[in-house]
């Protein structure tokens, strides 16, 4: 049998229009075969409506035509299924397919739902309820999710966004900058290993090749700066050699500069030579200040780097940390066009000399060729325009945007708590001392309901505790709660706090009562609140812990202006304390290398005498004259006594080859 059945009649599809009008006609007078052939109904199928109709009273919301006998969830739940599936994607946590499936059959076992025997078998949902499922809720698909740091999810959150907004709009409106003076800058790196394009190939074909330079390529990062009316000064190389030349960008954009550093990555000297080539094609000074905005990489904000801005009229903006790939232009609108335009040019490049090895020196002549492909005027347009920045607009980005920001969306932790307006009454704690039935379930009643409870349930064993008053709160006078250890379930106008020993009332004028029901009225106060279907209680969206007050040494980051003085000076005086900590630790460094080596002198020196002048007691001395050994002349010769194993010189003996000494002969 196919998956899909095509259909080959109109039969359940009829418009229930239709059967209203044919329902009218039947109340008005006429037969049910008449109204059905007038209106072009089935007589038994119009015989169902009426029924169903007459059934309900009249009620026009009745449901005709086929429907799925064995399917495991509604469309209701299937609905909620969805949104949940799409609240996880849209805060960066999605579910596999696999993940899915088991959410699927977890589901049907907490809300003991019907399902096919094979689930309980394997423990998870079948492919076909799968593929069904996708199919009839055609807002879901199957995609490759991107990798993001947990990092950039996060930070790009709505108080991050409005801080740079706030930090933005200062500076616009102190300078009056215009858009050809609103500059942003950063840099990328290009590889001499390019990644190809695709390739015609033939079908089937398992592995499909192109030419690299070689497996691991070096990287040159390149720096560029934009305006918000479209216009790039030219770019700025640094390659990873310790001497710059300049031969090394022979083949540059017109206007390019470059520097060198062993790392090849931007550092605090490099971004110095890049802010004086920025200054040249800037013209900014005192009088004519111009607007950069950048990320707050450690570079960018030395000391030196903003004296150097403060002094020849550049106001610095940074960025809040991680927040980059939604805030900055460049990032969003031409650094990508510019890797795909890399990389084609590289491969043309390898085409064009076929057995050549591409070197650093040849990437400023391709990018001459790839720049003019990205760095467009409409692409660097579009990135100011996206970003929020010229046109300034702080309301661009939804919350839909800051929906991965879930996770850590958290207060911050506090040292004490505050009072509440009725400090000492929110919380009514159960004193007494009898033991409390379990399982029990707690009601909290109006005092003028309480007669209406005892009528209904004569069993009940009752036990009241009066409630102290609160301010008045409208519409909360005749609402009850019933509080199932269980189930945790709470009703308007009360709050719990999730404990049958502690309950608290919202405030209310009238005096309140708490009425103890045993087991046997459990079943009847639960069924009043049947338990919602929602996937959250089987898996709850993720969420991070509560914040914990720590001491870090490394301060956080933000968005600021680090041209204005307060800023500035802070930064050199975390500048100058680290020299002094460096210094204090190289000045250690160096007394203990001193310590080590005089010590490993005077170890020397001890061991040098003790190899010199050996001990009283490893001196040996012979047996007959009492002459030390050290005394004895060159090549004299000395004899050992068997017995004690004592020497002595052979002249003073017999010369015997069995030496025994007169000590131990005597004995």
């Amino acid at each position: 049998m196919p998956r899909v059945r095509q259909r080959k009649t109109t039969r359940g599809q009829v418009d229930l229009s239709t059967y209203k009008q044919a329902y009218e006609d039947v109340k008005a007078g006429s037969s049910l075969r008449t109204a059905a052939e007038k209106n072009g109904l089935n007589h038994c199928s119009l015989l169902r409506y009426v029924r169903k109709r007459d059934a309900t009273g009249g009620d026009e919301n009745q449901e005709m035509g086929y429907k799925a006998h064995n399917r495991v969830f509604n469309q209701e739940k299937e609905r909620e299924l969805s949104k949940y599936l799409i609240r996880c994607a849209d805060i960066y946590f999605g579910l596999t397919k696999k993940d899915v499936m088991k959410l699927a059959y977890e589901l049907t076992v907490k809300y003991d739902l019907p399902r096919p025997r094979t689930w309980d078998d394997n423990k998870i949902a079948g492919e076909e309820w799968f593929r069904m499922f996708m199919r009839r809720n055609t807002e879901l698909s199957v995609r490759a999710a991107q990798a993001t740091s947990l990092s950039m999810a996060t930070s790009f959150n709505r108080y991050n966004v409005n801080a740079f907004y706030d930090n933005l709009a200062t500076v616009m409106d102190r300078y009056n900058f215009e858009p050809q003076n609103i500059y942003n800058a950063d840099e990328t790196g290009i590889t001499t290993v390019q990644k190809p394009d695709r390739i015609i190939a033939r079908r089937g074909a398992r592995q499909v090749g192109s030419v690299t330079s070689a497996e691991r390529g070096t990287l040159v990062t390149v720096a560029y700066a934009v305006n918000a009316i479209g216009n790039a000064i030219p770019p700025f190389f640094i390659f990873p050699r310790v001497r710059y030349q300049d031969h090394f960008i022979r083949d540059r954009p017109i206007g390019s500069a470059g520097s060198a550093n062993p790392s090849g990555w931007m550092q605090d000297e490099t971004f110095i030579h890049f802010l004086e080539h920025f200054k040249k094609h800037t013209n900014a000074s005192p009088s004519h200040k111009v607007l950069l905005v950048l990320d707050n990489h450690s570079s960018h904000i030395h000391i030196t780097a903003l004296d150097f801005c403060k002094t020849n009229g550049i106001v610095m903006l940074s960025f809040p940390p991680h927040c980059s790939h939604k805030l900055q232009p460049l990032d969003r609108s031409v650094f990508g066009p510019l890797k795909k335009a890399v990389n084609s040019t590289c491969d043309g490049w390898m085409r064009s000399h076929p057995g050549k090895t591409m070197s650093i020196y040849d990437i400023p002549g391709i990018l001459a060729t790839a720049m003019p492909l990205a760095l467009t005027q409409s692409n660097i347009q579009a990135g100011f325009r996206t970003t929020g920045v010229v046109p300034f607009n702080r309301h661009l980005f939804t919350e839909l945007d800051f929906a991965p920001a879930f996770v850590t969306d958290r207060p911050n932790p506090v040292n004490t708590i505050e009072e509440t307006e009725c400090p000492m009454q929110n919380t009514i704690t159960y004193e007494d001392k009898t033991p409390i039935p379990s399982p029990s379930i707690l009601i909290l009643e109006p005092l003028e309901e309480s007669k209406k409870l005892s009528n209904a349930a004569l069993f009940v064993q009752q036990q009241t505790v009066n409630m102290p008053q609160c301010s008045q709160v409208p519409g909360r006078e005749q609402e009850n709660i019933i509080v199932d250890p269980e189930l945790l379930i709470t009703l308007p106008g009360y709050q719990s706090s999730g404990s049958v020993q502690q309950i608290s009332p919202k405030p209310s004028t009238s005096s309140q009562s708490v009425t103890l029901l045993t087991n046997d009225t459990k079943n009847i106060a639960t069924s009043r609140t049947p338990l919602m279907f929602s996937p959250e209680a089987v898996r709850p969206l993720p969420k991070a812990p509560p914040r914990k007050l720590t001491n870090r040494a490394r301060k956080t980051r933000k968005s600021t202006i680090y041209t204005d003085t307060p800023e500035k000076e802070e930064i050199r005086r975390e500048h100058e304390n680290r020299l002094k900590r460096t210094k204090a630790k190289q000045v250690k460094k160096i007394l203990d290398v001193a310590k080590t080596k005089s010590n490993a002198i005077n170890r020397k020196k001890t061991n040098t005498q003790r190899e010199s002048s050996p001990s009283e007691e490893e001196e040996c001395y012979c047996l007959v004259c009492m002459s030390a050994y050290s005394e004895s002349r060159p090549r004299e010769k000395w004899i050992q006594c068997t017995e004690c194993k004592m020497w002595a010189h052979e002249e003073c003996t017999e010369g015997s080859i069995s030496y025994v000494c007169h000590n131990c002969d005597s004995e």
